[in-house]
Order: structure tokens, then C-alpha cells, then sequence
């Protein structure tokens, strides 16, 4: 796996500004009357952008602090744009009711707007619960701190994080909630930062783990490749998908969605040739990264990655994990 600069999650730069915004604009165009689906509406950046281009708009999102947002486009746009609650995985579903779909954006992970949330749990310079819930449902990051066993704490912060001294921060967690519950943010990246120190100039030591921590609790991996194969039986021949990740871990299973042959074994010239599928995905776009211009403007978009496709005539495939590179966390049921 490569080593690539993990997402700024130790402060916000600001007010949320979308990365890539020209490149994912350019990738659905033309958008004139085009109907595009919004799988991560946010704060509404894409989607507002997306409208002003003049496409017709379904956005999707799964956090309920969204929705001012949502509808302030909605008094803004009538009758352009649409917002459904609910999670990108099942895009397909939500979205099929409202007519032809030409287009797929998705912004995968975390938000600024959201790090700058103190009492949602997801940035380690900010004192709060330890909680990073995107709906607000189902396990916390804190019952996972408090509640996994030493080893498989630190087997989700390697394979979600990428932790290399993921079992050192586990001993000091464990050792630390046997006198109480580890229960905030600035508590953990204490612990985090006792476990391996801290460097100067070097990213917070607390990133990887609450990456991982954070991936585990909105089970950000399994979304993702649903959201995918949903956008692959949504989309029609000529649809476009255009997807913005923020570390390799993701962008890997996008390349490999993309253009499967990448996830599979290198066929020997001395062997019968193994026939391979259909594509379901052509016009496969070479990976774009932030320019200079506006890495200057908006220091989150160091890590983003886009890639895009269009969508083929071959029949949708089943939901499939083997092959996209999925990170496992070794030992889970």
C-alpha cells in the first residue's frame, strides 16, 4: 500500500469547501438538465454547484444536521432539487423514483463540518464525546474503545488506519479504562499520544486511530461498496459516476470497482487465457489530484483523489467484496 499524506483531520480550514469542484463538474458536463444524484450532500457544495450549472438534483445524506442545508437549496432551487434522507448505499433505491439518473457524485468520508461539530465525536483537537456517529446511530467510538477486547482494538486500528503501532496504542487504552471509561476526545488523543509521542511536524499521532475508529463506527468500507454497485444498477449505458475519496485505503477499492482486472492475479502468457467479464465501467478517467491553485485555497484537498467513469450496457453485477481490496480487520467474525 502506498504511503500517501493521511486527511488533515486535526482542525478544520475553515468553512466546508468541496474539493475538486471544477474536476467533478467537468467529469458529469454537460449538466444542463441532466439529473444527478448527490449520495454525500453535506453541507450542499457539490449539489449547489450542480444546480447552478443547471442539472436537476436528488440528494442523499444520512446525518440529520444536514437538512438546514438542504432546505435552504430547496427554497432556493423549487422543483430542482430534492433532498431524501438516508445512507449512499442505498442510492439506487432512493434515488429510482425521481426519474432517469445521468449522473453519480460521491465525497466519501468525514467533513469539515462535521470535525468542527465538537459534540459529534470525530476531531481529536476538539474536547467532546467520544461519539463519531454520522446518524447519530447504532455503536460509538467510545463503545468500542471501552468495549473491544486489547487485541481486536488493535487489529481495527492497523486495518482501518493503517496503524503500525496499533497494538502499543491498544496496551495504553486498556490500561487506562481499567480506572474509567475513556469517554472524550481530548482523553483518547492524550492516551494516543503517550502510547507513541509525537514528533515535531508530524501529523497529530492520534489520526490513524480515530480514522480507524471512525470507519469502524459508520462501517465506512461496506457503504462505500454498496454505494458503488448501487450507482452501477442505477445508471443506465452512458451514465457517469464520479467518486472523491481522502485516503488510499478507499481510493483502492474505487480503482479496483472501476477496472476489476486490477484486484486480480497477473495471468501468465504460458497459460490458457482466463476470459475476463464485461465491463461494466468505460471511458475509465485517470485519477486527478488538486491543482497548486487550490491547494493554496483549501488545504483538505491535499489527500483527495477523483476518479470517474461511464457506465456500459452490461447488466449490473451482484454486490461483491472479493477483489476491491477491502481491508479486513483480522480475526473479526
Amino acid at each position: 500500500m502506498g504511503k500517501r499524506s493521511m486527511p488533515d483531520t486535526s482542525q478544520s480550514a475553515g468553512p466546508h469547501v468541496p474539493v475538486l469542484m471544477d474536476e467533478v463538474l467537468a467529469a458529469l458536463s454537460p449538466l444542463a438538465g441532466k439529473r444527478i444524484v448527490d449520495g454525500t450532500f453535506g453541507a450542499g457544495g457539490y449539489s449547489r454547484a450542480l444546480l447552478e450549472a443547471g442539472a436537476i438534483v436528488i440528494a442523499i445524506d444520512r446525518d440529520p444536521s444536514v437538512q438546514p442545508f438542504a432546505d435552504t437549496l430547496m427554497a432556493e432551487f423549487e422543483g430542482r432539487f430534492i433532498f431524501v434522507p438516508g445512507t449512499f448505499s442505498e442510492l439506487d433505491t432512493l434515488a429510482a423514483e425521481h426519474g432517469p439518473i445521468d449522473g453519480v457524485v460521491l465525497d466519501i468520508g468525514v467533513s469539515s463540518m462535521q470535525l468542527d461539530q465538537a459534540e459529534r465525536g470525530f476531531s481529536f483537537m476538539r474536547d467532546g464525546p467520544l461519539d463519531m456517529r454520522m446518524s447519530g446511530q447504532g455503536e460509538s467510538a467510545a463503545d468500542l474503545v471501552n468495549g473491544l477486547e486489547g487485541e481486536a482494538l488493535a487489529n481495527l486500528l492497523y486495518a482501518f488506519g493503517e496503524e503500525r503501532k496499533s497494538r502499543r496504542i491498544a496496551q495504553f487504552i486498556v490500561a487506562a479504562r481499567e480506572t474509567a471509561p475513556i469517554a472524550t476526545t481530548i482523553e483518547l488523543a492524550r492516551i494516543v499520544e503517550k502510547a507513541i509521542g509525537r514528533k515535531p511536524g508530524d501529523a497529530h499521532p492520534a489520526t490513524r486511530t480515530f480514522q480507524a475508529l471512525r470507519i469502524a463506527v459508520n462501517a465506512e468500507f461496506d457503504q462505500l461498496v454498496e454505494a458503488l454497485f448501487a450507482a452501477e444498477r442505477l445508471l443506465a449505458e452512458g451514465g457517469r459516476l464520479v467518486v472523491v475519496t481522502f485516503h488510499s485505503l478507499e481510493d483502492r477499492i474505487v480503482k479496483r470497482f472501476f477496472d476489476p482486472d486490477k484486484g486480480g492475479p497477473a495471468q501468465s502468457r504460458h497459460m490458457p487465457q482466463v476470459e475476463t467479464e464485461a465491463r461494466r465501467w468505460v471511458e475509465v478517467a485517470k485519477a486527478r489530484k488538486a491543482g497548486e491553485a487550490e491547494l493554496g485555497r483549501n488545504p483538505r484537498a491535499r489527500s483527495a483523489t477523483l476518479r470517474a467513469a461511464s457506465r456500459s450496457a452490461a447488466p449490473a453485477r451482484p454486490v461483491k467484496f472479493d477483489g476491491l481490496g477491502v481491508p479486513q480487520v483480522r480475526g473479526a467474525a
